[in-house]
């Protein structure tokens, strides 16, 4: 039956059928099609830009809000969303959906915000999390992950059986917001077609009834694009592309390394779709978050983004990251990155809207503006000598778009001859444009323009916002019947008329403000402005009408009502406020603003800003040392006893018994293992071999004396030639520490990274062992093991949260342990394991988004980590084999805003030494932002 419905499902796709119908479809809600050119909803094409964003990496469902519409805000039309297996199975067959896993509030919230949602729940999904969104059981289970398998098929069934009826009937055909459904990620290498259809089957059985993409990696022309066509295809095949690189470090001089950035089309039935383009980087060799946004900044966004809509004819688009956010306990995959998942993103880690937001916003309005974008063909283009173009035009309304880019890093003047006249124009380095003509701006025709659209609505009047870099020059060019009255109300603009065509000329300086009226068409106020106030500009889309904002950080959404127009935004500084509407009263965040009517018809007051912070100091540190378990005492009779001979990894124990600490259920964090032996007194030496994953380590003692540390083994020790001998330490017993005859105790405490992903779709890298692989005493013919991880589940913060260390089984991370009996903190810790805790009240500003950060002064230190925990939350890792994270962000939600807090950290020194202590600082404050609740402890 299987094998007949993969050859209907197929037969369905190569005939074109592309309308999708199921068991919803009499349901209320939207009707899904597509051709060549793009979505449908109800037979209205539809440009889709999304951003990508990961709920696992905010756990503040409140705060699910606040990047939304920070999203809405910029112009994106939709999210794309990673749902991560790992994150709501911590052992086969237990789910959790509550608290911070609740992916039915998630979609809630976008429908609330006006945003499509492109669902991607894998069950592969790599993002660089730990086990590429795998549950680390699932390397336990027989049969080769991403194939079809009958183990592995058994276990993702049951993943999809608990995900996809919630994604089902959050569909647009339902009412909701799935607009798209991805099956797998970047499937290009050991690929099965019966694996790949039974993702689709199992889909449709399950209820999706939207069109179902995947994402070819990276730049399809270099691979197979395997899912375009034959047994396992998908209706629409998406293309990634990651045209700068991922050399954070080297930002200033990378300028596309990894190809020309344009989306190739897979298939002539299917639009194209720019399923993930960069939008950023992951920090890979440690340069730090900040270049990784200049790597990505707002010159690459520029020419690569706008230059793939018109090269490429794409309509949907999937921008990764939107916003990046925190691996938070052991969410991250270790080889890759660190504790920050900023990104580089527009949104930063701490929430703040950095320049290239607006670059995007700038970019998404435009989208908006001109739906005609959603259908075009490649066109002729007007030349501009020392400039690329390339153009594109609507077949049905002979809209043109214009593509101008300079891929030199000097300043380009030139000339356009289009629709009829010369137009001066300037790009910087750097930069491009996407122009259009012969495109009808309300009751206006647009000739031609070189500064480029913004937005136009119907406020009262035509508005049309324009806009282009700093003192370049531009030119507008309007038709009329008839000369029209220019009045130029603010600026230098210089106006002609001839042969029945209305120009504007002038430079981009501020915001100059041009009304004309007459010539046969309704009133028109043209704003010209530079890159910057184009930028200013928030726009939002009320029952009543359009509503155009200046002045505030952000608007989050606006209404009309009985002649008030009613906005909730956000302002980081005091200013003035103007806002076009066809309201004459304005209130903002509930509180009504003094206004006056501008020449311009707008509406024009002043906003307060945000109210002064006073974060209290970090004292009262309180210390213990841990590590019974280094003691030769220590009970562990609870402990599992480690005793297998085998494993599933194609990686073979160096040593007996098999040590992998998945094989006993420990999956996250720092492990335990003791081992005992009979000794003969005349023992040299201890050899041990760990794998970690990058950044891990682990620390040995014998008999409760500490003998040192190691490096654990990282990805490569899978590759090919394999390294025999992965994460090796030998250490010294000293003499007189073991006795003839008696039994002595070997402890090692091993911090595990996190799982490799299976991005290559082979065990022999996603099965990499974690924890011990080789174990010996020099003369000692067999030692007996027990091991420990983590205690339980955490039933609010879940699997990933906590490792095996004794201050995380016994609760030293959580509010109200008591800890009365701890001495006032030293800083002094020997090698091993130590806890500093201390508490501290907060009373930050209501009605005003203020994110903290905990911050590291001073050079990162060598010779031992510091983990994070704040309220019993895991918020990361810190120290110089880390990475070079020195400010770690605290959410809202986790950090009590107005209450306690408990700041735990726990010191793993592989020597002695003097701990550094943070201190709380202000990443940014705004009046506004989103009412945010503590999660629940």
């Amino acid at each position: 039956m299987k094998f007949r419905r993969i050859l209907l499902a197929l037969a369905l796709t190569l005939a074109g059928l592309v309308t999708i119908a199921g068991p919803s479809a009499a349901a209320p809600g939207h009707r899904v099609t597509y051709d060549r050119y793009s979505l449908m909803l109800d037979g209205r094409r539809i440009v889709l830009s999304a951003a990508e964003f990961h709920y696992f990496r905010l756990p503040s469902p409140d705060l699910w809000k606040d990047i939304l519409e920070k999203e809405k805000a910029a112009g994106f039309t939709a999210i794309s969303v990673y749902f991560s297996w790992a994150f709501h199975s911590p052992a086969p067959g237990i789910y959790d959906f509550t608290g911070v896993r609740d992916v039915d509030r998630l979609l809630r919230t976008a429908e609330q915000a006006g945003l499509y949602v492109i669902a991607r729940p894998g069950p592969y999904i790599n993002a660089e999390t730990s086990g590429g969104g795998f549950p680390a059981w699932l390397k336990t289970v027989p049969g080769r992950a991403r194939s079809s398998d009958a183990g592995y098929t058994a276990a993702y069934h049951d993943w999809l059986a608990h995900i996809n009826p919630i994604l089902a009937r959050h569909q647009v055909t339902r009412g909701g917001s799935v607009v798209l459904y991805n099956v797998e990620n970047e499937y290009q290498v050991n690929t099965d077609p019966v694996y790949m259809q039974d993702l689709q089957d199992t889909a449709r059985a399950d209820g999706i009834d939207v069109p179902i993409t995947t994402n070819d990696c990276c730049d399809a022309g270099s691979w197979s694009s395997t899912w375009g066509s034959g047994p396992g295809a998908v209706q629409i095949p998406g293309v990634d592309d990651y045209p700068q690189s991922f050399e954070c470090q080297n930002a200033s001089s990378v300028w596309g390394p990894w190809g020309a950035g344009v989306t190739e089309r897979v298939r002539d039935d299917a639009p194209v779709f720019a399923a993930e383009y960069q939008a950023g980087a992951i920090d890979s060799n440690n340069a730090g978050y900040d270049a990784c946004r200049d790597l990505t900044g707002v010159q690459y966004t520029k020419y690569f983004q706008k230059g793939n809509v018109v090269l490429s004819g794409a309509t949907a688009f999937n921008y990764y990251m939107g916003f990046g956010g925190t691996n938070w306990g052991w969410l991250g995959q270790p080889n890759d990155v660190y504790t920050s998942y900023d990104y580089g993103a527009a949104i930063d880690e701490a929430r703040r809207l950095t320049p290239k937001y607006f670059e995007y916003k700038r970019q998404n309005y435009f989208l908006q503006a001109v739906p005609a974008l959603a259908k075009t063909d490649p066109a002729t283009a007007p030349v501009a000598a020392g400039l690329e173009t390339a153009a594109r035009t609507n077949p049905d309304l002979g809209t043109q778009f214009v593509l101008v880019r300079n891929g030199s890093t000097a300043p380009v003047s030139s000339t356009l001859s289009w629709n009829g006249h010369t137009l001066p124009l300037t790009l910087p380095g750097h930069d491009a444009k996407v122009l259009v003509g012969g495109f009808d701006l309300g009751g206006q025709r647009l000739v031609a323009s070189t500064s480029e659209l913004l937005t136009t609505a119907y406020i009262n009047r035509d508005v049309a916002v324009l806009y282009g870099s700093e003192g370049t020059p531009g030119t507008t060019v309007l038709r009329y019947s008839s000369e029209p009255v220019v009045k130029v109300l603010d600026g230098t603009v210089a106006s002609s008329y001839a042969n029945g065509d209305l120009r504007l000329d002038y430079t981009h300086h501020g915001l100059a403000r041009v009304l004309i009226s007459g010539g046969g068409h309704r009133p028109l106020l043209l704003l010209l402005g530079t890159d910057d106030a184009a930028g200013s500009f928030w726009r939002a889309d009320t029952a009543a009408g359009p509503v155009l904002v200046r002045g505030t950080a952000l608007l989050r959404s606006a209404s009309v009502s009985h002649g008030t127009v009613s906005l909730r935004a956000d302002t980081s500084s005091a200013g003035a406020i103007e806002v076009f509407s066809p309201a004459v009263r304005v209130v903002v965040n509930g509180e009504p603003v003094v206004t006056r009517t501008s020449e311009s018809g707008s509406l024009v007051g002043g906003l307060p800003g945000p109210r002064k912070v006073s974060l209290p100091a970090l004292g009262g540190w309180k210390q213990r040392g841990e590590a019974p378990e280094a003691q030769p005492g220590f009970d562990d009779s609870r402990w599992t006893v480690a005793d297998r001979t085998s494993s599933l990894s194609t990686f073979p124990p160096l040593t007996q018994p098999v040590l992998f600490s998945d094989e006993y259920g420990y999956h996250a964090g720092s492990v335990w293992y003791r081992g005992r032996f009979t000794a003969s007194g005349n023992e040299t030496t201890v050899s041990l071999n760990a794998i970690t994953g990058k950044r891990g380590n682990y620390l040995v003692w014998l008999n409760g004396t500490y003998l040192g540390s190691a490096v654990g083994g990282v990805q490569a020790d899978s590759d090919v030639p394999a390294n025999p001998s992965p994460g090796a330490g030998k250490f010294t017993i000293p003499a007189g520490l073991v006795k003839p005859g008696s039994t002595a105790v070997l402890s090692v405490l091993v911090q595990n990274m996190g799982n490799n992903d299976d991005w290559t779709a082979e065990d022999s890298r996603f099965r990499q062992p974690r924890g011990l692989v080789g174990a010996a005493v020099d003369g000692v013919p067999a030692i007996s093991w027990k091991i420990q991880g983590q205690a339980a589940v955490d039933p609010v913060r879940g699997g990933l949260n906590n490792g095996g260390l004794y201050g995380e089984r016994t609760g030293w991370t959580l509010p109200g342990y008591p800890d009365r009996s701890w001495q006032p903190a030293t800083r002094a810790v020997p090698g091993g394991v130590s806890w500093l805790r201390t508490g501290f009240a907060l009373d930050l500003p209501r009605g005003q988004d203020t994110s903290v950060t905990l911050r590291f002064d001073g050079a990162i230190p060598e010779g031992y980590r510091e983990q994070i925990f704040l309220n019993g939350w895991n918020l990361g890792e810190y120290g110089a084999a880390i990475g070079p994270q020195t400010s770690f962000v605290l959410p809202a939600g986790l950090l009590h805003q107005n209450g306690r807090n408990t700041l735990a950290i726990a010191v793993i020194a592989e020597r002695p030494s003097t701990v550094t202590v943070p201190h709380l600082a202000v990443a940014g404050t705004q009046r506004g932002g989103v009412p945010v609740r503590d999660v629940p402890a």
